[in-house]
């Protein structure tokens, strides 16, 4: 194995980011979680960016992998077959460049306004093209969807959409 430091990633025990992030950094791992800042209206104002990952910074040869997935709050350090995924450095720069001077994230969904056009993400109706309603309890908005020649109010997880 050769001495090449790459970025990986942790998949980690639900709600836990922050406790297996703690307990790499306190062993010496370089470790990074990005982060989002929720509106202040909700009960969580702060919350991972990827639920259940976590980046971290590994040297092949120099580090010793052993310990980690022994970590408290760490699930299973992410593998293609056997070997563990590598992450480009340039998308981990590329998502430390969006975060704010805080260094953390915006969700974009504070931003739409009543007739915009969105587009869904995820889940069953994934990539179908919606309109923008009103935004409802913490992270739920109520988008209108054209089905079978019907607008219908569905509502949906705020993340689960994006401006079109």
């Amino acid at each position: 194995m050769s001495n090449q430091t790459a970025w990986h990633l942790i998949y980690t025990k639900p709600r836990q980011e922050r406790t297996a992030r703690e307990q790499l950094e306190r062993q010496g791992y370089t470790t990074y979680l990005p982060e989002i800042r929720q509106s202040s209206q909700s009960h969580k104002p702060i919350a991972p960016l990827f639920p259940r990952y976590l980046f971290i910074r590994l040297t092949a040869g120099r580090d010793d992998w052993t310990p980690i997935r022994s970590t408290r709050g760490v699930s299973s350090l992410v593998r293609v077959g056997m070997k563990p995924a590598t992450i480009p450095d340039q998308l981990i720069s590329a998502i430390r460049k969006r975060a704010d001077a805080d260094g953390f994230h915006r969700l974009g969904n504070d931003t739409l306004k009543m007739g915009d056009r969105v587009r869904l993400v995820s889940g069953p109706f994934a990539d179908y093209e919606a309109i923008f309603s009103e935004k409802r309890a913490e992270n739920r908005a109520i988008i209108l969807l054209n089905l079978i020649g019907k607008q219908n109010r569905i509502e949906v997880s705020a993340h689960n959409i994006a401006l079109f």
